[in-house]
Order: C-alpha cells, then sequence, then structure tokens
C-alpha cells in the first residue's frame, strides 16, 4: 500500500493470512481495518489506533495497533528503509486467535 504522505505498507504473507482469516469470519471488519491501516501509514501514533510497544522473544522495537476493542495489528518499522511499516500479524487481544501475551 502506498502512501504519498506517510509510511508505506509492507504486508507479510502471515498477515495476509491473518487478515482473510479475521475478515472471513466478520465481513464487518475488513471496513475497520481499512480505517486503521490507512491511520497506521499516515500517523502510526494516532491516538485511536492506541499503539504500544509489545514484547518479543527476540527484543526487536514491534508494535501493536488497534482495530476493535479486540482485534489488534502488529507491526514495525522497516530497519533499513524507514519510512516502511511492515505488517506481521493481525489478531485479538483475547481468545485462542492471540496475537501476544
Amino acid at each position: 500500500m502506498e502512501n504519498q504522505e506517510g509510511y508505506d505498507l509492507d504486508f507479510t504473507p502471515e498477515f495476509l493470512a491473518d487478515y482473510k482469516k479475521l475478515i472471513k469470519k466478520t465481513p464487518l471488519l475488513k471496513k475497520k481495518f481499512t480505517k486503521a491501516l490507512k491511520l497506521l501509514a499516515n500517523n502510526p501514533k494516532h491516538g485511536s489506533l492506541k499503539s504500544h510497544k509489545v514484547d518479543t522473544i527476540n527484543n526487536q522495537d514491534v508494535w501493536s495497533s488497534w482495530v476493535t476493542g479486540d482485534v489488534r495489528v502488529i507491526w514495525m518499522y522497516d530497519e533499513d528503509q524507514k519510512m516502511i511499516i511492515i505488517l506481521l500479524e493481525a489478531g485479538t487481544h483475547s481468545g485462542g486467535n492471540k496475537v501476544y501475551k
């Protein structure tokens, strides 16, 4: 997803698989994902995303951003190209599809 004013979004295969699985179960999520990803591309620290760092095994700077009350997007800044955000995973904050603990 190219964005003239902000960050470009790079979708990993894991993110795309998670996304497809989530919107298949709840088709209304597609619109909420679209809105959240646009906000993320324009301003990753936008207040409605509630973006915050999460702990990872390898101590990378990984972030979580809000899509809905329970759905999150896990992402990181590209280390080589600073204006790219890599979308790592999508899932829930709780339950069986938890994206982080």
